[in-house]
Formats: C-alpha cells, structure tokens, sequence
C-alpha cells in the first residue's frame, strides 16, 4: 500500500525517536528522520523497508541550519501531516547552585529552544493546509520538580506550556496538539544524563520501566483517533512509579 501521510521525528537516532520512527513505519506513513549521529539515521533508514524514509543529518540546536533544511525539503516532502518533537536530553544532576551553565545551555537549547525552532517551521505548512497534527514529547519533569532536576524540569515545564499555547493558536486552523509525558523509560536518558553506563543502569533496578515501545505505542493511540478527537496531554508512567520521586523496588 502506497503511504498517503508524511511524518517527521525529532531526535530519531535513539530510544523513543526511533520507536517512533518504526511505529509510524508500520502504520504507513512516510517519514523524515532527524538527528545529529548519521550513522544511526543510515541504519534506522535501512531498518524500515515499507515507506520512503528521508534523512535530514542536523543539529536541532542550530536555528538556521533547522530552518535550512526544512525549507529545502524536496517538494514530495513538504506537505508534513505529523510532527514528533522528541528530541531533548537531561544534562548532569546537580543541586542548582553548583550546576555547569554550559549543560544548562544544552537543555534549554535542545528542549526547547530546538523544538520551537522546527515548530516554526512545520506549523506554516499545517496552516496553510488546514490540518496535521503536533505531538510533543514531554516529561514527568513537565509536571513536577524534584530534587537535583531544576533546569531540566524547567525545560519540560515549558514544553508543557508551550504545548497548550499552540493548543490554543492551532484551534482555528484545525490542528491537533498533543503533549505526552512518559516516566522513567529506560533509553540512553540516564546514560547521557550521568555519563557512563554502569550509573545508568542503576537507575532502573528493581523495578521494571518503560521502554521505547511503550511510548511509542501511546503516540500510536493518540494520532489513530478519530478526526474530530484531540487528545491534550497523557501522563504515562511505569506501574512501579507513583510520581517523579516515588518508586516501588523490590
């Protein structure tokens, strides 16, 4: 079957990105993949065989070069019915009066700074068609604040609060947006945010997270809804997390 819909992701080299990628794979759009390791964008590419993939090798943190390669899209890819903002990271976890400014810099730039950066880009063209749909991938930290988290929480409120203000600037033109915030999932999150392995994978022990999969699955449920169904925000979290701080580990 010929793919009548065009996606692109965010962040797609790893974790949920590229579980994202996979999903709408399956679901027959075509995609456009984004990401700063081209490597892995070669090997995601290869690993989807049913629908045309376009790999766009970019730093989302560079606003003219986001703006480059968007608005240089061949004209087969222009008319992008889903956006995926999933790139973002966690840099350090630090009290807040010892944290590193330049890891600071790095989450503003990259969670939201980088998403508002091809939003600008993709919502013209949403607009104009008068239909698409923006799916914002946030966080727990969008919802709470804890302990050593402060910018990178304060990132992913501001994810949530830009979500609801294109919510409301979307509504006259049909667009739906949809903010989902996951739990602990186990990805490369940890290992970026502590810089080494072993540390990471502490982080996930005696309890079972989320995977990939299953955010993946939850964008799946949202973007298969009925045209006249806008799913807002979704919470998703591990049965073994209650909230940010509290886990139960056997």
């Amino acid at each position: 079957m010929m793919a009548t819909k065009t996606a692109i992701i965010t962040g797609a080299t790893s974790g949920i990105g590229k579980a994202c990628a996979k999903m709408l794979a399956k679901n027959n759009y075509n995609i456009i993949i984004t990401g700063r390791r081209a490597n892995r964008l070669n090997d995601l590419e290869k690993e989807i065989k049913n629908v045309k993939v376009l790999k766009l090798n970019f730093d989302i943190r560079d606003r003219k070069e986001t703006e480059k390669q968007i608005q240089n899209l061949p004209k087969s890819w222009k008319n992008i019915d889903l956006l995926i903002n999933n790139a973002g990271l966690a840099a350090g976890l630090s009290d807040i009066q010892d944290g590193d400014v330049d890891k600071w810099e790095q989450m503003i730039d990259t969670n939201i700074k980088g998403l508002l950066y091809i939003s600008k880009q993709i919502m013209p063209i949403m607009v104009a068609n008068k239909k698409g749909h923006i799916v914002n991938i946030s966080s727990i930290a969008g919802k709470e604040t804890y302990g050593k988290g402060n910018v990178y929480c304060g990132t992913k409120h501001a994810v949530e609060a830009i979500t609801k203000g294109m919510r409301i600037d979307m509504l006259a033109h049909g667009i739906k947006v949809t903010s989902i915030a996951p739990g602990m999932v186990n990805t490369e999150f940890s290992e970026v945010r502590l810089g080494n392995k072993k540390d990471a994978d502490k982080v996930y022990e005696g309890f079972t997270p989320l995977y990939a999969k299953d955010i993946a699955e939850t964008v799946e449920f949202v973007i298969t809804r009925s045209a006249h169904v806008n799913i807002n925000e979704m919470l998703v979290m591990p049965t073994a997390q209650a909230t940010a701080t509290n886990t139960f580990k056997q």
